[in-house]
């Protein structure tokens, strides 16, 4: 019989897993729409531009205001520069607050994910993605406590 400690993190394990296999698999619909209002993950052979992104132990991202336009496809170079262990996280706002509650109640969740990385001080790591929608794209490091203390930022996705 396992604990309750194991069967926790499990279920909770269980339902993000469902929850993101049926975001990944809905994909596009009828209408052509692309399933995330925020891009989707690149390709690294149609990378277009690197952008450096350093993480530090300030709570801060730099440069934490990024430029891209519409169809361009980043491949952002992330480093922490800290102590201690950061992610990026690129989402909606509300994506974003939504996972960051999660991560207070399992703070060591790890993610390597098309749209997030976490990082282990000293270490660096990179994220693909293309931005398919003008408007704005936030990012943050939802480790607990870091992205009340500030540690966001954000890609202006412009037409031209």
């Amino acid at each position: 019989m396992k604990s309750t400690q194991t069967r926790i993190p499990a279920l909770i394990f269980s339902i993000l897993l469902a929850a993101s296999s049926v975001a990944t698999a809905s994909g596009k619909h009828a209408g052509g729409h692309d399933a995330s209002p925020i891009g989707q993950p690149g390709v690294a052979s149609q990378v277009t531009r690197t952008v450096q992104v350093e993480m530090s132990d300030q709570m801060r991202f730099t440069p934490s205001n990024i430029s891209a336009r519409k169809g361009e496809t980043i491949r952002f170079v992330l480093k922490n520069a800290g102590q201690l262990k950061h992610e990026f996280s690129l989402g909606t706002p509300e994506e974003l607050k939504e996972h960051y509650e999660v991560m207070k109640k399992f703070p060591d969740m790890e993610h390597d994910e098309p749209n997030k990385v976490s990082l282990a001080p000293g270490k660096q790591g990179e994220v693909i993605w293309k931005f398919t929608k003008a408007g704005p794209v936030d990012f943050a490091c939802l480790v607990p406590g870091h992205y009340d203390a500030g540690m966001k930022g954000q890609v202006k996705v412009h037409t031209r």
